[in-house]
């Protein structure tokens, strides 16, 4: 054996072949692996359809002879605060070590484009580069498991993924939450297809508003797709003629019909921040301004939710931090990022 241990970083979103066969090799060169599964606290959407414990479950049931040489661990995403993931990361791996007596360590992946970077983040560790045997594309394959579009696809499917992955799609596509990311696939994909003639992708800016009153945070229910049914903050997109402090106290008005003046609201603004992820939003490069707002104590405001929101409702700080995972897109990291509880 080369390595006492390997360690392979993915999202696996699905677990196909090219990842299988790095695994495989990985095997065949250290004594253990650890598969680190990335986005675990990510909410399940068409970009990741399937969370850590369905991840997990079909790299366990592709390697089922693996016993446990095959250590699997979750990682929670930090899109502004890439040094608690690395920390993440350091810690899955330090623990792996010490339950195993590792002490020659490698990270072995394939650099695919620009998001491998992660490849070269770890200097301790020797780096074991892997082509992508068969060229498999896990969005291109996302794309057929969530638009169907003839016999053909399962046929690719069946080329693409190890059999138990195969398996674990097919029932998973009998299950309420595979409806709901195939409405919304499609949904993404008619949205896009308005901008495809233009000579360059748009940008859009939207503005959030944090509003933390006396130990409580203002969140919506979203109404519509993306992301219906999920609670998030309130916000929108930027007016043409709105400087972007005025669009936010708009927005927070229009979705919660929160009473308090706007000489009050832009009083208690006590920080901003641009948060600008490529990744953040699927329905395109989305730049978002979010500001908070912050009233330490008194009677918490009557609020209703209004034009995109379905319900708007003051949350226990306590019971927010514990939503990571389940809230639209980045924005518990946004208020955790203004609120220190990352």
């Amino acid at each position: 054996m080369d390595f006492d241990l390997l360690v392979f970083i993915g999202r696996f979103q699905p677990f196909h072949n090219s990842h299988a066969a790095i695994v495989r090799t990985a095997l065949q060169k250290a004594s253990h692996v650890l598969v680190l599964i990335g986005s675990a606290n990510i909410t399940r959407s068409p970009r990741n359809p399937f969370i850590a414990r369905e991840r997990e479950v079909m790299i366990r049931a592709s390697f089922p002879d693996a016993d446990d040489r095959l250590r699997i661990a979750a990682i929670r995403d930090h899109p502004y605060l890439e040094d608690l993931w690395l920390t993440g990361v350091q810690t899955a791996v330090d623990k792996a070590a010490k339950d195993t007596g590792a002490r020659s360590i490698g990270i072995i992946g394939h650099a695919k484009d620009e998001t491998s970077y992660y490849l070269r983040m770890f200097p301790q560790w020797a780096q074991v580069e892997m082509p992508n045997i068969d060229g498999r594309s896990a969005t291109e394959l996302r794309d057929l498991i969530l638009a169907p579009n003839g016999p053909g696809t399962n046929l690719v499917l069946s080329a693409a993924l190890p059999p138990a992955c195969l398996s674990f799609i097919e029932e998973f596509k009998r299950l309420p939450q595979y409806g709901a990311l195939v409405q919304e696939h499609a949904f993404l994909r008619r949205y896009r297809e308005q901008f495809a003639s233009m000579p360059y992708p748009p940008t859009f800016v939207t503005v959030d508003a944090v509003v933390v009153h006396s130990g409580h945070i203002l969140l919506v229910e979203r109404k519509a797709m993306p992301g219906k049914g999920l609670m998030a903050l309130p916000g929108g997109f930027l007016g043409q003629g709105e400087r972007l402090l005025d669009a936010a106290i708009r927005e927070l008005k229009e979705e919660t019909r929160l009473k308090l003046p706007i000489p009050v609201l832009k009083g208690s603004v006590r920080g901003s921040r641009v948060f600008d992820d490529p990744n953040r939003s699927q329905r395109g490069r989305t730049i978002t301004h979010a500001f908070h707002f912050d009233f330490p104590s008194g009677e918490l405001p009557p609020v209703k939710g209004g034009d995109d929101a379905a319900h708007a409702r003051w949350v226990p700080l306590s019971d927010f931090y514990a939503l990571d995972g389940a809230v639209y897109e980045d924005h518990w990291h946004i208020a955790t990022s203004f609120l220190g509880g990352a």
